[in-house]
């Protein structure tokens, strides 16, 4: 068990001190996911990538609620998740001063570009709506999409992330990638 693994037990046990100890071993890596995703927003974006590891990590380890760890995978799963959650506030907060912007308009080829997170707060609230629905009817494969388009990961290591072997996690692409497409028409 590595030690970032053994740090998430501790801190499911109650052990408060031990989210100290944490911060160091996963900042980098946060850091250079947030960097990732950030690299793609409007330079004007009012949200840094520091920023948003360090609101990422204090959901994630808010000492209200007592969170469950699993393994280190889990742990990065839900650090894409709550980046994904904050992306998605500051794009919500965004097109809630515009007109409209509630139209899908998501097609499958912009899951692939979504790699590279797109600056555009509507195609990034449709990715969202999508998303939604998606957990609903296959939550797994939700799972990968959060970890290929918020972690920056590719679709081995998402896949590596959740268990899945290379080519179980390429079919679940190739699903969501149908599912979209039959979902939301451009």
């Amino acid at each position: 068990m590595n030690e970032v693994t053994q740090i998430l037990k501790q801190i499911t046990r109650g052990d408060s001190a031990a989210t100290e100890r944490l911060l160091p071993l996963v900042y980098d890596e946060l850091k250079r996911l947030a960097a990732a995703k950030m690299i793609f927003e409007r330079p004007d974006h009012t949200l840094q990538a520091t920023a948003l590891v360090h609101e990422a990590y204090m959901r994630l380890v808010d000492a209200q609620q007592v969170q469950r760890w699993e393994s280190r995978g889990h742990f990065f799963s839900a650090a894409a998740e709550a980046m994904r959650r904050i992306l998605i506030e500051s794009a919500r907060r965004k097109a809630s001063r515009k007109l409209g912007g509630d139209c899908p308009r998501l097609a499958a080829e912009h899951l692939d570009a979504a790699a590279t997170m797109p600056n555009d707060p509507d195609l990034l609230l449709d990715i969202d709506a999508g998303l939604t629905r998606l957990s609903e009817e296959d939550p797994e494969a939700a799972e990968l999409v959060k970890l290929r388009l918020f972690a920056g990961l590719s679709v081995t290591e998402a896949g590596e992330m959740l268990g899945m072997s290379r080519k179980l996690a390429y079919q679940n692409w190739k699903y969501v990638r149908s599912w979209f497409a039959a979902h939301w028409k451009d």
